[in-house]
């Protein structure tokens, strides 16, 4: 493979990235903001791609088959909610159990997608040549406009959502779960709204990835937490600079995450490492990135401190020897 090869893999990367971008922000919610590990995400993205399949292929408007995707994933996320609150059961706990009905789910929905109807089917056909998608790698530049016009438009409505009295409400319930409780804040209704907001933007990045690569599987939303987390934790270490306390800022860092999360990917597959090891590459890369904190922490900012202890002394020696 030459060089001009590689560079023309780099558009359909960059495409791929920001759809994966916007499915990492939902778990950024979760993650970051709540403080909860949800495994709900594995299956939520690929029900907001059945959904979406299913109502293109039953002649619904593709912004209306998002739509619905999108209300799909809040009501996995609702799952999920109730499941930890109402029922008390650990959050970790709760995603693998609603993962778990997903997958069901899933499989029952695509079936819906076929004339006449299958009991069930694990694969959806969506081709751009049949249907009016919004993304298509049959014309990435457009796609790629689009996804950024999706991405600009998500963080806005973020930004401005998480700095009313409700969205500092739900950081705070993150923050410190005993302290809002004392404030009189609901934790377990923030709780519940977060993990709706959450897999509601998952299942919508599944919707756009229905489209993108023409089909809905069943086993496309397989390792998607690790694809979230990984655009997060590359994002954290190399954007940090550019955050700066700013949230907004941090959400784009989490989306240009995961596109040199799969800039990464086509540069490996370009030197011709076997694709059974990818699945491998994206577990080190996590790890990889989510020690980068603790390094910096443990290696780093020690030496800084003992640099800036020894800067002081040096000049009250030279303050006395002044004098």
């Amino acid at each position: 493979m030459d060089i001009l090869t590689y560079f023309k893999a780099l558009p359909p990367a960059v495409a791929q990235g920001m759809i994966w971008g916007i499915m990492a922000i939902g778990v950024y919610i979760t993650y970051k903001i709540l403080d909860i590990a949800d495994l709900t995400v594995d299956g939520s993205i690929c029900t907001g791609a059945a959904v979406c399949a299913v109502l293109m292929s039953k002649g619904c408007n593709v912004w209306i088959a998002l739509l619905g995707a999108f209300i799909a994933g809040m009501l996995a996320g609702l799952v999920t909610g109730l499941f930890h609150t109402f029922m008390g059961i650990p959050p970790i706990l709760s995603g693998i159990l609603t993962q778990l009905i997903l997958w069901s789910v899933n499989l029952k929905l695509m079936g819906l997608g076929f004339e006449p109807a299958r009991a069930s089917a694990s694969n959806l056909a969506l081709p751009a040549r049949k249907y009016d998608l919004l993304v298509s790698q049959l014309d990435i530049n457009h796609t790629i406009i689009v996804l950024e016009l999706f991405c600009i438009v998500l963080i806005a409505g973020l930004y401005c959502f998480f700095g009313t009295e409700y969205g500092c409400s739900l950081r705070a319930t993150g923050a410190n779960l005993a302290m809002s409780r004392a404030q009189g804040i609901n934790t377990d209704n923030r709780k519940i709204f977060g993990l709706v907001l959450s897999n509601g933007l998952v299942a919508l990045s599944g919707g756009l990835l229905a489209q993108y690569q023409g089909n809905a599987d069943a086993n496309m939303g397989k390792g998607a937490i690790v694809i979230g987390l990984a655009a997060i934790c590359i994002g954290d270490a190399l954007f940090s600079w550019l955050c700066r306390n700013n949230f907004a800022l941090k959400l784009i860092a989490v989306v240009l995450g995961a596109i040199v999360y799969y800039i990464v990917y086509a540069t490996v597959i370009y030197l011709g490492l076997d694709s059974n090891y990818l699945k491998m590459l994206s577990a080190l890369l996590v790890a990889f990135f989510l020690a980068v904190p603790y390094w910096k922490k443990k290696y780093f900012s020690g030496r800084k401190r003992f640099h800036l202890r020894h800067q002081k002394i040096k000049e009250k020696k030279e303050t006395k020897g002044g004098k």
